[in-house]
């Protein structure tokens, strides 16, 4: 009896820290104070549901038939369909793999591109899936609007490795790129960095550590969708599980559990806590950004992470925009071109670096 009785004090000395730990950092920054509405809407009121439910059927197709394995095999089962992605699609540019410093690449070079104008495309997949040739479709439109050569680096994933050594990687290759293009060692005319989801997340993170460096600002960054909050206090996060048709899911079981859970949680899973700029770039004080794209889907579950991201940017004087649509999945700018809204998203991504160009241009 007296063995029980400690272990149950034991567990509640223990709910209480780690409670008590999650309202330290939820007291501490506010970002219920970001919910206002931010930037610029597009694609209307109406959903173009004759083109939105083929993808939304493919996803169903392809969740529903790694749901169904057994759960030793999810992971890749969900990896070899992520990187399937590309399948079939034509890729109008040449690829060639690459070693970023020891960091396994990519380079994706449209026609007639400038190698000494580069990008580092990171891509999403909750830190644990995706590749360089599972987004081939948007390193290639990435290519074509800049007119110059893409990186897209192949991250260290988790489970296999700590989420650090992803952010590391990412590092490594951003300094490799400023001095180092398709064509061998070159210093860069213009360098951006892009990324997509957990890919969103490193590069405004590495946005964020790249300022603090004596290194070279990217000249841009573009984040589609990003996790920007790996607290997970985000309200979306429960509010659009049902309209969230890649996420949900997957991550709809996050609305269930307390956020101290989900806190300490994340905390265990990479090792650092959860409000740490590294991992969770809105909780950076976000002064003196390059200029920077975020765009999101009004009904996807990280939809709070943008919104709240860009406005605690914009209160501290960066030059940091929103994008939204109302009714696309999460990261619906790989859907290229066979989605409208996909041609428009791509078509003010051309507009965000056409107007860097001008500034460029006139600052010279």
């Amino acid at each position: 009896m007296d063995i029980l009785m400690g272990l149950v004090v034991l567990v509640t000395l223990m709910w209480l820290f780690c409670y008590l730990i999650w309202w330290l950092v939820d007291q501490r920054e506010k970002l219920h104070r970001f919910d206002q509405p931010v930037g610029r809407h597009f694609g209307g009121e109406q959903a173009p549901h004759d083109e939105l439910e083929p993808i939304r059927e493919f996803l169903r197709e392809g969740l529903d038939s790694i749901h169904r394995k057994p759960k030793r095999e999810r992971l890749q089962s969900m990896r070899d369909f992520i990187d399937n992605f590309s399948e079939g699609i034509e890729i109008d540019a040449s690829i060639t793999a690459t070693s970023a410093d020891g960091v396994p690449a990519e380079w994706v070079i449209a026609e007639g591109a400038d190698p000494s104008r580069r990008m580092l495309y990171l891509h999403g997949g909750a830190f644990m899936i995706g590749s360089p040739r599972s987004h081939r479709v948007i390193t290639e439109q990435f290519s074509r609007i800049i007119g110059g050569a893409v990186l897209a680096i192949d991250y260290r994933l988790m489970p296999e490795n700590p989420r650090m050594a992803g952010v590391e990687d990412c590092r490594t290759a951003y300094r490799w790129i400023l001095n180092n293009g398709p064509e061998g060692p070159s210093p860069a005319n213009f360098v951006a960095v892009a990324g997509d989801s957990a890919g969103g997340n490193l590069s405004l993170s590495l946005s964020s550590w790249v300022r603090d460096q004596p290194l070279r600002k990217p000249d841009a960054v573009v984040a589609f969708s990003p996790a920007t909050d790996s607290t997970l206090s985000s309200p979306a996060l429960i509010q659009n599980v049902d309209t969230d048709p890649l996420l949900g899911p997957q991550f709809g079981y996050l609305g269930k559990v307390p956020k101290w859970l989900l806190f300490m949680t994340s905390w265990a899973a990479s090792r650092l806590r959860p409000d740490n700029p590294a991992i969770s770039p809105i909780h950076d004080h976000l002064r003196d950004l390059p200029p920077t794209l975020l765009q999101a889907s009004e009904c996807e579950m990280l939809y709070d992470d943008s919104r709240r991201y860009v406005n605690k940017a914009k209160a501290a004087g960066s030059p940091v925009e929103l994008h939204t649509w109302k009714h696309m999945v999460h990261v619906w700018q790989i859907f290229h071109p066979q989605l409208t809204h996909a041609r428009e998203a791509w078509d003010e991504i051309r507009h965000f670096f056409n107007e860097l160009e001008g500034e460029r241009s006139n600052a010279a």
